[in-house]
């Protein structure tokens, strides 16, 4: 028997956030787990995503990946002032984990074959790029609705969350 295929995956918690809400059905983690790890040896599995202080709801879930295996890397969510002057002040939250993640990834790339990147955002192009000439898979799961065009034709290859549903479906 073939030796699996050596994976770490990444994953992009506030993209995935929005292509859920793109679905319309919420992913179940630990199918999806499952799903991958039948075919491929995962050696990792990261989950990044901003806390906002005192979410109870999000430090539930991240309890919830933590049990099913998954590292969660976390930073605070910033509050940013909108507006100055005679302008109406408006705050929004914020918080972007793309620098963490491709460092996390060039930095940890040595001994695996392949990268999975859960995310659409064009911001990883770059990275996929650089992976491909250093000789790695870089495979990316999202939407067909979320993916930036940019990153589906650097990707080595695209897995449509779409297609899966039936197999990576929360069921409520």
């Amino acid at each position: 028997m073939a030796e699996k295929t050596k994976v770490k995956v990444y994953i992009d918690g506030a993209n995935m956030f929005y292509t859920q809400k793109h679905l319309g059905w919420n992913l179940d983690w630990a199918k999806i787990k499952d799903c991958i790890q039948a075919k491929k040896e995962v050696i990792e599995w990261r989950y990044y995503v901003a806390v906002k202080q005192g979410d109870e709801n999000m430090l539930e879930y991240l309890r919830y990946l933590n049990a099913i295996g998954f590292s969660a890397v976390t930073k605070p969510l910033k509050k940013i002032r909108v507006g100055a002057g005679g302008e109406e002040v408006k705050y929004i939250y914020k918080a972007n984990f793309d620098v963490e993640i491709a460092t996390d990834i060039l930095l940890e790339k040595s001994n695996i074959d392949e990268i999975i990147i859960f995310s659409g955002d064009s911001d990883f192009e770059y990275l996929v790029r650089k992976l491909k000439s250093l000789g790695r898979n870089a495979v990316i799961y999202s939407s067909r609705k979320t993916i930036s065009w940019e990153l589906k034709l650097a990707a080595s290859s695209v897995i449509y969350l779409d297609d899966l549903e039936k197999e990576i479906k929360r069921i409520q």
